[in-house]
């Protein structure tokens, strides 16, 4: 593999990774609150 296949490969791991790390803390944060349904 070429040194700018290598530089490439990680740059997209770096985003695909922090972008699931990025979201995972902001639900740990913040968790959704489930939304109450009324049987009626």
């Amino acid at each position: 593999m070429s040194t700018s296949a290598i530089v490439m490969l990680v740059v997209s791991i770096i985003i695909i990774w922090g972008g699931l790390a990025t979201a995972v803390l902001h639900l740990l944060r913040h968790p959704e609150e489930p939304e109450s349904h009324d049987p009626e």
